[in-house]
Order: C-alpha cells, then sequence, then structure tokens
C-alpha cells in the first residue's frame, strides 16, 4: 500500500481505493484477510474509525465480507467487481467526455479512433 495520502480526497476514500488496487493487482485474493483497521490506522498514523470507513464501503459493496472473530477477506469475485465497476466509470468519465468533446471540435469518429490508435502506439497499453 502507498504510503501517503492526496490532498484532494478523503481519506477513507484513498484507503477503500488502495484495497481495491491491490486486488486488482492479486496483492490481495479472493478468500485472502485484508489488513485489520488497527493494522491500517497504525500504519498510516490516521483514526481506526477513518480505516474502519473505507473498509465498510468495501462490505457495504460486496468486495469484502466478514468472518465473525477473525477480520475482514476479500470475497470470491471481487476483481472482476472492481473491474466492472471502474470500466463503467471510466466510460462515463472519461469515453463520454471524449466522444462530445470531438463532436464539439468537429472530429469524426474516423478520426478519432486514428487519433486514439496513434498515441497508444507511442504509450504500449
Amino acid at each position: 500500500m502507498q504510503d501517503s495520502f492526496k490532498e484532494d480526497r478523503s481519506i477513507y476514500l484513498q484507503i477503500k481505493e488502495m484495497i481495491e488496487n491491490e486486488i486488482l493487482r492479486d496483492i490481495l485474493r479472493e478468500e485472502e484477510q485484508v489488513p485489520s483497521t488497527t493494522e491500517l490506522s497504525k500504519f498510516y498514523k490516521i483514526n481506526p474509525a477513518t480505516a474502519a470507513k473505507g473498509i465498510n464501503l468495501l462490505v457495504d459493496e460486496g468486495i469484502l465480507y466478514k468472518k465473525r472473530g477473525i477480520g475482514m477477506f476479500v470475497q470470491a469475485g471481487a476483481k472482476e467487481q472492481i473491474k466492472k465497476e471502474r470500466r463503467e466509470n471510466f466510460y462515463n468519465t472519461f469515453v463520454s467526455t471524449l466522444i462530445e468533446e470531438a463532436k464539439a471540435l468537429g472530429i469524426n469518429k474516423k478520426e478519432l479512433i486514428r487519433m486514439i490508435e496513434d498515441h497508444a502506439d507511442t504509450k504500449e497499453i
């Protein structure tokens, strides 16, 4: 996990995102235990309630589940669920905005695709 937080977003949201990123990168695997709120709060020097808020968001979304008396674990299917949600957010945030801007600038579909392909060729995605 990263060791510093950005000032522009709530810490609990960044905790949530860090855990999601670790799931996506297979650092945390399905059915594996995640760090406790106490561990997170000590490591990042934050209030345990802040760490718990980030963890609880993931529980509410079905990404993590609690084993009573043991801790929190990554839910089966969590990685695919995170990917699906992030793809939807990517489309809504970037792709639809890109298309709207291209239309406003008079860039047609073919030209926009060429621009993306040209850029992707230089950046290896």
